[in-house]
C-alpha cells in the first residue's frame, strides 16, 4: 500500500473549479479585487441547497480557515465580498428554518435523538456496517474530510460567547477533540491516519472538487452558526447534536472498517469515538446545553434548531448517497461511476490519491 504523506505546507488548497454564476463571479473576485463579486439579488434567488451556492459559500467560509492557495489572506474580512457572503448565507439558513420544524424543545429533540431507531436502514452508518463495500467506504472518508480535517476547529468560536458551566463543559470536550494536549491524538489527526489506511490523498481540501452539494452543506452549517454570536444556540444545538449521536455511529463505523479490512487506523479513528463520546454526550446535555439554558433560557427553541438542522442536512446527504449508490455508481461529482470492490492495490478510480 502506498501511503499518502500529511501536507504540513501551510499554504491553502487550490481554489475549486466553479458550479455556476455565483461561484464563477466569486472565484474571479478572489483572483482579481477589481473584479466585482455576483450581486445580493443573485445570492437571493440561488437555490439555497444547490452546488453553486453551497460551493461559494464553502469557499467564502474557508477564507476563516486555511484559505487558498492564490488568494491573499487579507481577503478573509474583505468588506467587498460581505454583502455576498451575507446574502448566501440568509439564502441558507431561511431554507433551514423554513425546512425544519420550528419551537420545538430540547428536550423533546434530544429525547428523540437519544433513542436509537427502531429501523436504521436509512443511515449511511447501517449501510456501511451491514453491506458496505470498501469503495463506499472510501467515497465517505473522502466526503467526510472536509469536516473531519478541521474537526472542532468550528466548534470553538462559540467558546468566548459562553458562560460559566457551558464554557466550562465546551472547553473539556475540546479539549479531548483536539488530543488532549497530544499532537499525535488530535482528532483530525486520527482522521488522517484512517485516510492513509484507505489509501485517499490526505491534503486538506483534496477532495473538495468531487464533493456534492449536500456534503458541503453539512460543512458549510458549522461555520454558519459558528461565526454569528446570534445563532449561538444552534451552535450548541448543532455541537450537542454530533455528540449525542456520534456513539452509536461510530460503532457501526468501527464494525464496517474490521469488516471491509480498512485497516487499523481506519477502525482507531471509530472506536476512539465510540468510548470518548459517550462520555461526552453526558457533558454536553448535563453542563453545556444545561448551562447555557440556565443562564439564557430563552434560546431554548434555538438549541432545538440547531440539533433539527444538523439531522436535517445529515439525512439529505445520506439520501445522496445510498440512492447512489444502490445503483452501483460514485456519489461523488466527477460522475466516472463505481469500479466495484476495491483493495489496498485495487483503488478505485474516481478517489485515487493523485485525482483532483
Amino acid at each position: 500500500m502506498t501511503v499518502t504523506p500529511t501536507d504540513h505546507s501551510p499554504a491553502g488548497p487550490a481554489v475549486p473549479t466553479s458550479r455556476g454564476p455565483l461561484s464563477a463571479g466569486l472565484f474571479a473576485a478572489l483572483a482579481s479585487p477589481r473584479q466585482v463579486p455576483p450581486g445580493v439579488d443573485e445570492a437571493a434567488a440561488a437555490d439555497p441547497y444547490g452546488e453553486d451556492l453551497q460551493l461559494a459559500l464553502y469557499v467564502l467560509y474557508e477564507l476563516h480557515y486555511r484559505g487558498f492557495a492564490d488568494v491573499a489572506e487579507d481577503r478573509e474580512w474583505d468588506p467587498v465580498l460581505m454583502p455576498l457572503r451575507r446574502a448566501l448565507e440568509q439564502r441558507f439558513l431561511g431554507a433551514l428554518r423554513a425546512d425544519v420544524p420550528s419551537g420545538r424543545s430540547t428536550d423533546v429533540v434530544f429525547g428523540e435523538l437519544l433513542a436509537e431507531p427502531t429501523d436504521p436502514r436509512g443511515g449511511i452508518a447501517h449501510h456501511l456496517e451491514q453491506e458496505g463495500e470498501l469503495w463506499q467506504i472510501r467515497e465517505h472518508a473522502a466526503l467526510r474530510s472536509l469536516y473531519h480535517l478541521k474537526e472542532a476547529d468550528p466548534h470553538a468560536w462559540v467558546i468566548p460567547r459562553l458562560r460559566g458551566r457551558a464554557k466550562a463543559g465546551m472547553v473539556a470536550i475540546e479539549y479531548d477533540e483536539f488530543g488532549a494536549g497530544r499532537a499525535e491524538d488530535i482528532h483530525a489527526q486520527l482522521f488522517t491516519e484512517l485516510m492513509d489506511d484507505l489509501g485517499l490523498n490526505t491534503r486538506y481540501g483534496h477532495y473538495v472538487e468531487v464533493a456534492p452539494a449536500p456534503a458541503l452543506a453539512v460543512v458549510n452549517v458549522m461555520t454558519l452558526f459558528g461565526l454569528h454570536r446570534a445563532l449561538r444556540g444552534a451552535m450548541v444545538g448543532h455541537f450537542a447534536c454530533v455528540e449525542v449521536t456520534s456513539s452509536p455511529g461510530s460503532r457501526r463505523l468501527a464494525a464496517a472498517m474490521r469488516r471491509t479490512g480498512a485497516g487499523p487506523a481506519a477502525e482507531r479513528f471509530y472506536t476512539e469515538h465510540v468510548e470518548a463520546d459517550a462520555v461526552h454526550e453526558q457533558v454536553v446535555r448535563r453542563e453545556v446545553i444545561g448551562g447555557l439554558l440556565a443562564e439564557e433560557p430563552h434560546l431554548d427553541s434555538e438549541v432545538a434548531f440547531g440539533a433539527d438542522a444538523t439531522v436535517h442536512l445529515e439525512r439529505r446527504l445520506a439520501s445522496h448517497l445510498l440512492n447512489t449508490w444502490r445503483t452501483g455508481n460514485s456519489a461523488l461529482r466527477n460522475g466516472v461511476g463505481a469500479a466495484g470492490p476495491c483493495s489496498r492495490s485495487r483503488r478505485h478510480p474516481v478517489i485515487a490519491p493523485d485525482a483532483p
